[in-house]
């Protein structure tokens, strides 16, 4: 079949299409936004672990590789996290190993000649590498359907989508597998599967952790950090990983506002209760509106499209049938775009970056949803969305991809929904500020409102 033909690529032609119009139509408004258990329990040894993992992946496909470890040597108990196993999506260099980023073409790649460099600092810190995680291809999509290394399950049921990019990581956390694994996040990479497995994630501050030895998507957006499903362990992990220490926050000061608007429509009915508890609990009677959502999340899409089709330039001309078909299709689309696509969503992105600088300096903290539905069905090709059938994969980023171009930090957060499929929310700050989500999600955790549960059969 000749490419151009393909229904995939011209669905994906169609759209970008569409967001570059609206991208290329954009004009500043002339008003200015409104204002406004204990889960780090350790196995008693890394073997026993080691036999857990090689049983239970199956079922899970969460892992790419598990790595014959043990703690002898590695457990220095005055490190922070002194013996305690992780795992990396496989995107993160791991010395010795071809890092793939999920996708075949790369698993004869040249070997990494050292780890990443947070995962040498987290080594550093006493934790053990036990193994890498499965992602979409080149963190090219919001499911971890993996063409070549399958579909990671979500643990609390194994027919629903786990999330993506970094689906992987966040099925082994909530499963119980690992404390805590790294992901990584470009439009909502770790939030997603996060807010689906039931477990926390953080997106910090983009530039704050160091992407040395990171497979890149979109420099602008591209973030790495961890899953857990203590906040404690999140915090840790988070100053060892940006080699900062966060101070401690009075949230009696802060101004909380929940997002409307955009974040307040298409809402699954229990999550639009879980919200209202929150901003309750919190004092958050406020609602902003982020300034110019849709069209953010448009210039996410098209920034995302162009600049991952560039970075896959050769690959695309010299191998197009070595790549997962869907991921292909969207590479393609965005290397059909006029260069003058990307000239408007960096015009849109200068206005948005100065109209969220003005929105930080009447709030502190937002709350969002995280997520509009539950986890889809593994088999579900849609959800509805704004009245109509829309594709589930492409769409359970609606919440998290306007916000990729404010730079700021953003914590998912579980709602405590124990028995039930999970649902979660993102708590968001001005950039570098991590400390005031932290503050946030701990006085939510302690009123009962938020907090990781384990599915049934998984591992505590």
């Amino acid at each position: 079949m000749d490419p151009s033909t393909r229904p995939g690529l011209q669905q994906n032609l169609e759209l970008l299409g569409g967001y570059a119009a609206a991208l290329a139509a954009f004009a500043p408004p002339a008003r200015a936004p409104a204002e406004a258990g204990d889960d780090a329990d350790l196995p008693v040894a890394v073997p026993e672990l080691l036999a857990t993992l090689r049983a239970r992946n199956p079922a899970l496909a969460a892992f790419t590789r598990i790595f014959d470890v043990g703690l002898t040597g590695h457990a220095v108990t005055d490190t922070p996290l002194a013996g305690m196993p992780f795992a990396v999506k496989d995107l993160f260099d791991v010395r010795g190993l071809p890092t793939t980023a999920g996708a075949a073409m790369r698993v004869d790649a040249p070997p990494a000649a050292r780890d990443a460099r947070v995962v040498r600092r987290l080594k550093r810190a006493g934790a053990v590498l036990v193994g890498t995680t499965n992602m979409d291809e080149f963190a090219y999509g919001f499911a971890t359907v993996n063409a070549h290394f399958g579909t990671t399950r979500n643990p609390h049921d194994l027919d629903r989508l786990a999330g993506g990019s970094s689906g992987g990581s966040a099925a082994a956390v909530a499963a119980g597998l690992v404390p805590f694994a790294l992901g990584s996040d470009t439009n909502g990479s770790i939030r997603v599967p996060a807010a689906l497995c039931g477990i926390y994630g953080l997106r910090s501050t983009h530039g704050q952790v160091p992407l040395d030895g990171v497979f890149p998507f979109v420099e602008a957006l591209d973030v790495a950090g961890p899953f857990t499903r203590s906040l404690d362990v999140l915090q840790t992990v988070h100053e060892v990983m940006a080699d900062a220490a966060l101070a401690p926050v009075d949230l009696r000061f802060l101004r909380i506002a929940r997002l409307g608007g955009w974040f307040d429509a298409n809402l699954d009915p229990e999550l639009r209760a879980g919200l209202e508890a929150i901003g309750a609990a919190l004092g958050a009677g406020a609602t902003v509106e982020l300034p110019q959502a849709r069209t953010s999340r448009m210039a996410a899409f098209v920034m995302t499209a162009i600049e991952g089709a560039y970075l896959h330039r050769q690959a695309l001309q010299a191998q197009p049938d070595a790549f997962d078909p869907a991921v292909r299709d969207r590479l393609l689309a965005g290397q059909r775009q006029p260069a003058q696509a990307l000239l408007d969503v960096q015009r849109f992105a200068a206005w948005f970056g100065q109209a969220m600088a003005r929105l930080w300096s009447t709030v502190d903290v937002l709350i969002a949803p995280a997520v509009p539905c539950v986890a889809p069905r593994i088999d579900q090709a849609t959800i509805e969305i704004d009245g109509a059938q829309v594709s589930a994969r492409a769409n359970l980023g609606l919440f998290t991809q306007p916000l990729g171009l404010a730079g700021c930090p953003v914590l998912a957060a579980p709602l405590w929904r124990p028995g039930q499929l999970p649902l979660g929310v993102q708590l968001i700050a001005a950039p570098g500020r991590e400390d005031r989500l932290f503050a946030v999600a701990r006085a939510l955790e302690a009123s009962g409102l938020t907090g990781a549960h384990a599915p049934a059969g998984a591992q505590r």
